[in-house]
């Protein structure tokens, strides 16, 4: 057997919108409750959120089956990392803090077999492999790994045009929260500065033929970036959505009982 399919990718290519959550709770019910709702994807944040490789594949095995794809953010380019997260299965990946297309064509490396790229060959003991069953993962893997990059301070999108002409990177993603601290609007993705910077950087994200990312849990926002094309939609995160739900029910019991 091959590679499975990447529908993440192929849809990125085709320049379909896939919308996606966040998942930063580590816990693979959340994970599993996120796989039913209804996204195109859900990652899983190994940069900011308490996710060893041991709490991935959890996460994993809770989605196995459901109409999702799969997305970890690796903490960096690291190429352990990266390699271990892809023999877990995993097909797509978001790699943090990209400043420069040398650092783009690093994690392409890391993320491909030779002669492609750098890749540990270890099949046989990889869950990617369905632990030997996929004998023909080796020689097919390459063709459906997604690689995310995210560009996330003002040296980047400065490098906007040359990381997204890297071959192999699939998409481009703007990380709005850093790129507004980067600015000098910590706090504040909002601010026209840094939406102007964003505006741009999807443009010619575009103009290379990359699919562009952001994440905006603002829906006003999600309309705009939809319109200007991006296409990798972060729209909700685990953590935010069940501390919301839960304020609001608080709120509620509170004004009912008074």
């Amino acid at each position: 057997m091959s590679a499975p399919e990447n529908h993440l990718k192929a849809a990125l290519g085709a320049g379909r919108m896939q919308t996606g959550i966040w998942l930063a709770l580590a816990s693979p019910t959340a994970a599993e409750i996120a796989s039913q709702a209804g996204f195109d994807w859900a990652l899983i944040d190994a940069e900011h959120a308490p996710n060893d490789a041991a709490a991935i594949l959890d996460q994993l095995r809770a989605m196995t089956g459901a109409p999702v794809t799969p997305v970890v953010r690796v903490p960096s380019a690291d190429e352990v990392w990266i390699k271990r997260v892809l023999d877990l299965g995993v097909q797509s990946l978001l790699v943090p803090m990209i400043d420069s297309a040398e650092e783009a064509r690093a994690a392409v490396r890391a993320a491909l077999y030779p002669p492609e790229g750098t890749r540990g060959v270890g099949a046989a003991l990889a869950r990617a492999t369905s632990y030997g069953a996929r004998d023909n993962y080796v020689t097919t893997a390459n063709a459906q790994i997604c690689v995310i990059v995210q560009a996330e301070s003002a040296r980047a999108l400065a490098n906007i045009d040359a990381i997204a002409a890297v071959d192999g990177v699939d998409c481009v993603f703007i990380g709005p929260a850093d790129l507004a601290a980067d600015m000098g609007h910590p706090g504040d993705p909002g601010a026209p500065e840094v939406v102007a910077a964003i505006e741009d950087a999807i443009g010619r994200i575009k103009a290379a033929g990359k699919a562009a990312g952001i994440i905006t849990f603002d829906p006003d926002m999600i309309a705009h970036y939809a319109r200007l094309g991006v296409t990798f939609m972060g729209v909700g995160g685990d953590a935010v959505a069940l501390s919301d739900a839960m304020r609001s029910l608080a709120a509620r019991a509170r004004d009912a009982s008074a």
